[in-house]
């Protein structure tokens, strides 16, 4: 399958709103990023329509169809009958018209090849005698059906779209003209590239759109008087079989639109519950006036069936019919190429996401799964990733934080704006003998501490570090740090118990005052031994000094 759907990587931002909407969750998560799994995707283009930052992007063929033109081929336009509700007022030669100025040949309604559909469709109930006949004009329907529900392709009707079936017819009657289908459909696109050279290119409304105002061309708005065809209902919900004026006596005919009703459908299908149905299937809520490219910009099914309808007739256009062979497609199976996980193998990944028991598996859809038994089996396969489950993410998140904050020594408390408690910790009940939680969250802070720096603190913005306080209630000394966050509206208290601490500091200041007391004691005594020394020494000196004189005399008068 070509790339016709592509993703602006840049643009993604991990919301898994294109995952939740795809009806086949056939987008792979990783990294990141969304990457859509081609041989799962039946490019319906929800994921297109539903991305908030427009990251996906249908590949344009504007320049492809430029060149056909400035080529000299005859280039003719089959434009879808949605045309009229997404060009309001503009009628089929208001197109023609303005087509013609980008240089196409000519452009006709694609509602002449729906007439040659709608006839083909009468002619298998009546002469196939089949069971369950279910209509292969939605491309994504036939996707849908190949790659997911096998089973059910020998219901689907084997004969060309109505894009098909009307390029092949302008090619008989205009010898090598080049086709281009214009409508509200991505998945056309591929089909015009599968099926060979049937369908040479394929524009978007919004393509066309584009197109026409780089080149100033407007549309006239002019509902023209051209004959009007039944078969101008095909986009809308119930049009096939508003055509079908001849009912096959013994069949039942329905209409189902939207991926889901259509999903659910093709199982009762698989389970043999349905028989002798004519169904008319559209991937799209609404049909072909609620495609892709078109519900993207506009939103408004009442108004867009109104215009369709009113532009539609009661009678068909005249077609030459193609014989049956002429117009036959065959369907075959495409292998998505995933294999299933076995039943030990997803309850490993249920694991894995903390999911360790039944009441675990909150099937919250927030990763875009319905299910985590299904989001497993993405896992499994490659397509998601563990990150991806929210209340797993917000459980390990607030599961961290808890362990750190209930087991960090420090006192932690959040107060609102209005000083009520929010959250006490652990260290924080201990520090001011808080026996339970419950005792304190939702109360004013003034009933455990001084509310007066958090008043400071969210009067000034400013805020206070480190700042040592004497809680005198508690007998406890802790150093405080307050932080007020104006993004949550909240005030952070941080509590450093340094009663220990300062109970020492204040012990070794004891100490030192009394050691210095002793030491002064001591240095006193010392001076006044020194000083009786000194006094005892001068005494002894002088009496030395007397006798030795009388010694001197004595021994002189000798």
């Amino acid at each position: 399958m070509a790339e016709w759907l592509k993703l602006k990587k840049s643009n993604c931002k991990n919301c898994y709103k294109c995952i939740r909407h795809c009806p086949v969750k056939s987008i792979r998560f990783s990294a990141g990023q969304a990457h859509i799994v081609g041989n799962e995707c039946i490019l319906c283009g929800q994921c297109f329509v539903v991305c908030p930052q427009n990251a996906k992007e249908i590949t344009d063929e504007t320049e492809k169809v430029r060149v056909m033109i400035e080529s000299g081929d005859k280039v003719v336009a089959s434009i879808a009958p949605s045309f009229i509700a997404n060009y309001e007022g503009v009628g089929i030669e208001g197109m023609r018209s303005a087509l013609k100025k980008l240089g196409f040949y000519d452009a006709e309604e694609t509602a002449l090849g729906a007439t040659v559909v709608k006839n083909e469709y009468l002619r298998m109930l009546r002469e196939d005698n089949r069971d369950i006949l279910i209509s292969s004009c939605c491309h994504s329907v036939n996707l849908l059906i190949q790659k997911h529900f096998p089973s059910a392709l020998p219901y689907l009707a084997n004969t060309f779209s109505p894009m098909q079936a009307h390029c092949t017819d302008i090619k008989k009657r205009i010898p090598d003209a080049k086709t281009v289908f214009i409508g509200p459909c991505l998945s056309k696109k591929d089909e015009a590239d599968h099926y060979g050279d049937i369908v040479d290119a394929v524009l978007t409304f919004e393509e066309l759109t584009r197109w026409l105002e780089s080149k100033n061309i407007e549309l006239e708005k002019n509902m023209d008087d051209n004959e009007k065809s039944r078969a101008r209902l095909f986009p809308t919900t119930g049009g096939i079989l508003k055509t079908m004026r001849e009912e096959v006596e013994g069949y039942t005919y329905m209409a189902i639109d939207g991926t889901q009703n259509c999903i659910a459908a093709l199982k009762d299908i698989e389970k043999g519950s349905i028989h002798k149905c004519f169904i008319e299937m559209s991937a799209c809520s609404g049909s072909c006036i609620s495609g892709p490219v078109m519900e993207k910009f506009n939103l408004s099914p009442v108004r867009e069936y109104k215009a369709v309808s009113s532009y539609a007739g009661e009678d068909d256009f005249e077609v030459e019919q193609p014989g049956y062979a002429e117009i036959v497609k065959n369907f075959e199976p495409i292998d998505k190429k995933l294999s299933m996980p076995t039943e030990e193998e997803i309850r490993a990944v249920l694991k894995n996401m903390g999911k360790t028991k039944p009441e675990d598996e909150l099937n919250c859809g927030s990763c875009g799964y319905d299910t985590c038994r299904e989001k497993a089996v993405a896992i499994y396969q490659g397509k998601a990733e563990i990150s991806m489950c929210l209340p797993f993410l917000k459980e390990k998140a607030e599961s961290f934080s808890d362990n750190i904050v209930n087991n960090t020594p420090n006192g932690i408390i959040v107060v609102n704006e209005q000083f009520e408690v929010q959250l006490i910790n652990k260290s924080a009940k201990k520090i001011f003998n808080v026996s339970s939680v419950s005792d304190v969250l939702g109360e004013p802070i003034i009933r455990i501490m001084d509310p007066i720096d958090f008043i400071n603190v969210q009067n000034t913005g400013q805020r206070i570090e480190n700042k040592r306080i004497y809680l005198a209630e508690y007998d406890r000394y802790v150093e405080e740090t307050i932080i007020a966050d104006k993004e949550y509206h909240i005030m952070l208290c941080i509590l450093r118990d340094v009663t220990d601490e300062e109970k020492s500091n204040k012990q070794k200041e004891k100490i030192s005052v009394q050691t210095i007391e002793v030491t002064d004691k001591v240095v006193d005594k010392q001076m006044r031994i020194v000083q009786e020394i000194a006094s005892l020494l001068g005494e002894t000196a002088a009496e030395t000094k007397i006798a030795l004189t009388k010694l001197k005399e004595m021994i002189s008068n000798e």
